[in-house]
């Protein structure tokens, strides 16, 4: 069983119900392990608001679909290094995916992401 780590472009394309959201969808009813960074909940949240959806049911979504991890102060000294690292080369690259990156590195999991920013990354399962 593959541990995958769901980043907030996957679950944006679960919530919206689009094609990719389907493949997202699949993938969580296939694994048992799958983490959100307590970040991608911000991220979703704010994205949810913006477009006035419903952002209880956004945050019902992810916490009752993957267990969460928290941002301690590991995480955030290696995400802190990722997001350094990664800007070298991708200067939009932002530092919830450096959170998504660290925690998947932790997990020894598989990023699953639509976000070109992660293209290049090993362990990333890119939806298309």
């Amino acid at each position: 069983m593959t541990r995958i780590v769901i980043d907030s472009f996957a679950w944006v394309e679960y919530l919206n119900g689009t094609e990719l959201g389907s493949k997202v969808k699949k993938i969580i009813e296939e694994n048992e392990e799958i983490f959100s960074s307590a970040l991608t909940i911000a991220e979703v949240v704010s994205k949810v608001a913006r477009k006035n959806m419903d952002v209880q049911f956004a945050f019902k979504v992810i916490t009752s679909n993957s267990n969460v991890m928290n941002a301690d102060e590991e995480l955030s000294f290696q995400a802190g290094l990722f997001h350094s690292e990664m800007r070298k080369t991708l200067k939009d690259f932002g530092l919830a995916d450096a959170y998504v990156l660290a925690t998947a590195k932790r997990l020894q999991a598989k990023i699953l992401t639509g976000d070109p920013h992660f293209k290049d990354i090993k362990d990333a399962i890119i939806l298309k």
